[in-house]
């Protein structure tokens, strides 16, 4: 059966943006609002080329000649350093049987293990074909890249589950537009899985958002095999599912009624998941806790308990008033989530806004890969469009609000370039993993 009918609502629902003083606005602001995915692939294919520029001051200026082997790096260089090279070997060779061991102590050591298998299997696919791993590559995250920023796009502007407000349409594209130049946007001109789990995850929140219980079970899958983030996109989908349950116990509706066999499903099926690929390559190395050790391997501690290493690092460095710090920008994160620069976005986005780097910080250690990691957060893009567009109350935008996104967007250009030059590059002896 299909699920009960949901009160009609579209993004210009909230007050349109003819209502507020920003409303009229300039003539190329409405044409992007009349066209949205049009002006949205015009500043994605902007934000491509900046990425560009940066990597060629990178590569000219930063770029030590010893980490490519000649003397003269170029951008083709940095776009196949680092993780690239990893999946480049798995799509070209596949993954080594038995696991690489130490020949001293017998422990798993590092290897292609530690990374999940679809991307460079899609990209294999392209190889096939006769196309050059990096060309296939580069090409398939530029594609995927595009259609995350859209699906971003949608996400922000669904007004279910959301509080009504006014220029919500606005709200939604400057946000969009904001997280095509998050500073480490740079990996997705290069073969690293960051794209590809945009697309399965905003679709998939988009797909929850709609009750499309099945499609959610069914991306899970490929999910599964691109990025270990099933507990935060299981805590989205719990989270829904009260929200939603709750909701029609106050209006007299038989909560989840014709949907409950699907929503099992999903349930079970997003629990899973997360345990997919662990499993396969416990499978295939006869060893139950392969995965895990070869994490291990790699620096990952997850013995040390939730959020242990991340408090550890801050009372090394700086004291207790390391960890003061790192607990209040916690504190200032979440309440931006679920306060008034939040609260105009869908629930499960906030959701996933909450549970994703908390996920993140409760079992990846501190490393400098944390900035690609947070890639996945594109719920931050729209709470800083919010606090740059909005007033102090959030009940409508600013006539300036122009130049308050271009003010903001001088930092967030800053450390683009920056994330480039200083990460991207590889120096055998003195590195630091994009």
């Amino acid at each position: 059966m299909s699920a009960p009918p949901r009160p009609a609502a579209t993004s210009r629902e909230a007050g349109a943006t003819s209502t507020s003083p920003a409303g009229n606005g300039s003539r190329l602001g409405r044409a992007a609002l009349a066209h949205p995915v049009r002006a949205l692939l015009a500043v994605y294919v902007v934000s491509r080329l900046v990425v560009l520029a940066a990597m060629w001051v990178a590569a000219t200026w930063f770029q030590n000649p010893a980490g490519v082997g000649h003397l003269d790096p170029t951008v083709g260089d940095l776009i196949g350093l680092w993780d690239s090279e990893w999946y480049e070997r798995i799509a070209n060779q596949g993954y080594p049987v038995p696991l690489p061991a130490d020949p001293t102590t017998g422990k798993l050591t590092y290897s292609a293990w530690a990374f999940y298998p679809l991307f460079p299997f899609l990209v294999k696919g392209l190889t096939i074909l006769g196309v050059p791993f990096t060309v296939g590559a580069v090409a398939l995250n530029l594609v995927l890249g595009a259609v995350g920023v859209m699906l971003i796009w949608m996400l922000f502007s669904h007004a279910l589950s959301a509080d009504p407000r006014p220029g919500r349409d606005r709200l939604a594209l400057v946000a969009a537009c904001l997280w095509c130049f998050y500073p480490a946007t740079g990996v997705m001109l290069k073969a690293y899985t960051e794209p590809l789990a945009i697309v399965l995850v905003a679709f998939s929140l988009l797909q929850l958002m709609n009750r499309r219980y099945a499609a959610v079970a069914a991306l899970a899958v490929p999910l599964a095999f691109t990025r270990g983030v099933a507990a935060a996109m299981g805590c989205a989908v719990l989270i829904h599912l009260v929200v939603r349950v709750r909701e029609e116990r106050r209006a007299g509706v038989a909560p989840v009624h014709g949907q409950r066999g699907t929503a099992a499903l999903m349930v079970l099926v997003t629990g899973l998941s997360g345990l997919a690929w662990p499993v396969v390559v416990g499978v295939v190395s006869g060893i139950p806790t392969a995965f895990l050790d070869v994490q291990e391997a790699w620096g990952q501690r997850p013995g040390a308990g939730p959020f242990a290493l991340w408090l550890q690092w801050a009372w090394e460095g700086h004291g207790l008033a390391g960890v003061v710090v790192l607990v209040a920008l916690w504190g200032t994160y979440i309440a931006l989530v679920l306060g008034r620069h939040g609260r105009w976005l869908p629930v499960e986005v906030r959701a996933w806004a909450v549970a994703y780097p908390l996920y993140l910080f409760a079992v990846v250690r501190p490393i400098t890969s944390m900035w690609r990691f947070l890639l996945l957060d594109f719920p931050v893009a729209a709470l800083l469009a919010s606090v740059a567009m909005r007033t102090s109350t959030g009940e409508r935008i600013v006539t300036h609000w122009r130049w308050r996104v271009a003010v903001l967007l001088v930092p967030v250009l800053l450390g683009l370039v920056w994330w480039t030059c200083a990460l991207l590059p590889w120096t055998p002896w003195s590195s630091r993993p994009p």
